[in-house]
């Protein structure tokens, strides 16, 4: 599931300067979505590349007058209406949802805004859901329950947005039930407060992998070949690295140049990856040939435990270089292997901690990812391979 966070940046929050400055402390932090009131879609524009909602007026004739101005992604309704009990839902309200004040060509309304306040609005928001494609819910005294209910009714009917006022909170919504709302719509102007929801949500993207070992059986000097760096644009830590290697169903688990050397300074920022036939892991799961980087792709940086996140590629460097053949070996007898640059910058983790790959040896056991399957195209596909 891919997580987002929205940013409220309405009247409520107060004037055009204290909501200029909000925005703007969400687009630093690189928020997803700033929801705004219609009249202020342009100024948004002007601010910053980000997904614009906006709140349509109770009255529909608003949205025809809003041809004239800068047209919000999304239009959300709900607000000084039924959403937020301004006007009163009826009386004998049995969970239908009146949206007509929004339809699109297709008769779907695009997004609809709702404040928990009662079991009532909870069943008023169930009902909105099927008929909008993102359905924002706002707690009132929150507790946990409305949410849960909501994520087990709706599914897949919208992308669900859990209003919030802090990281913390944030990180409740996205885990409640497992599952998760699809999204969070955040209602503060704390610029820290804006950026650790932010991480929150980038932490609940990420994937973390099961890790193996596998015991050295050879290391043997081979002649030249093209070698990669790949350069990111992001300092990682000394406990990350990269995963490469020569056979689809096991990668090796290779450092970053973070530490000093005698002869070179750290590159906090580079792993040096071996040769260009091998693959390299990517946030989405899938592998990408070495050779095929180029500036602006991403790729998966991990860590010794196998917590994930994604970098961009700055940089790749591709030189002739004297390299290793590393093959190592599973208990249950399956072997992978890798090309590595001879050289005491490149290590690959060990039992006995980061080890430089010119002084491996017969009998180390080395941190693998293994993965069952064949590659097409970098996507895992099941079908025999033989790779030797």
């Amino acid at each position: 599931m891919t997580r987002s966070v929205w940013l409220k940046a309405d009247d409520d929050v107060g004037d055009w300067d204290d909501r200029r400055k909000r925005i703007t402390a969400g687009l630093e932090a690189g928020v997803d979505w700033v929801l705004v009131d219609a009249a202020d879609v342009e100024r948004v524009r002007e601010l910053g590349d980000v997904n614009v909602a906006a709140f349509a007026d109770g009255d529909a004739k608003v949205i025809d007058e809003a041809e004239t101005r800068a047209d919000p992604d999304v239009f959300v309704v709900g607000k000084d209406g039924e959403g937020d009990g301004t006007v009163d839902l009826p009386s004998d309200f049995s969970g239908s949802a009146d949206l007509s004040t929004l339809r699109r060509d297709d008769d779907r309304t695009e997004g609809a805004y709702v404040r928990i306040l009662s079991e009532e609005y909870e069943a008023f928001a169930e009902a909105a859901a099927g008929e909008a494609d993102y359905t924002i819910v706002v707690g009132e005294d929150w507790t946990i329950i409305p949410l849960e209910n909501l994520i087990a009714r709706i599914g897949e009917e919208t992308d669900l947005v859990a209003g919030v006022t802090s990281a913390e909170e944030a990180k409740t919504a996205f885990e409640t039930l497992e599952i998760g709302s699809d999204a969070v719509l955040l209602d503060s102007g704390d610029p820290d407060e804006i950026r650790r929801t932010v991480e929150v949500r980038d932490e609940a993207e990420r994937e973390t992998l099961d890790l193996d070992w596998a015991e050295v059986t050879a290391v043997e000097r081979t002649g030249s070949a093209d070698r990669v760096c790949v350069d990111t644009g992001t300092l990682m830590e000394h406990d990350e690295g990269m995963l490469v290697g020569s056979m689809s169903r096991g990668l090796f688990f290779v450092h970053a140049e973070t530490a000093e050397s005698p002869y070179v300074a750290s590159r906090p920022f580079r792993v040096n990856a071996g040769a260009v036939h091998a693959y390299v892991r990517t946030p989405d799961g899938g592998t990408k040939y070495l050779a095929e980087l180029k500036s602006g792709d991403d790729v998966q940086v991990v860590d010794t435990e196998g917590h994930t996140r994604e970098a961009t590629v700055g940089r790749v460097k591709i030189e002739k270089r004297p390299m290793f053949r590393v093959v190592a070996e599973f208990e249950d007898g399956d072997r992978v292997e890798t090309l590595l640059q001879n050289a005491e910058t490149i290590k690959v983790a060990t039992r006995e901690g980061r080890t430089a790959v010119t002084d491996l040896e017969v009998g180390d056991e080395l941190r693998v990812y293994r993965e069952g399957g064949a590659r097409h195209f970098g996507e895992t596909v099941e079908e025999s391979i033989i790779e030797q």
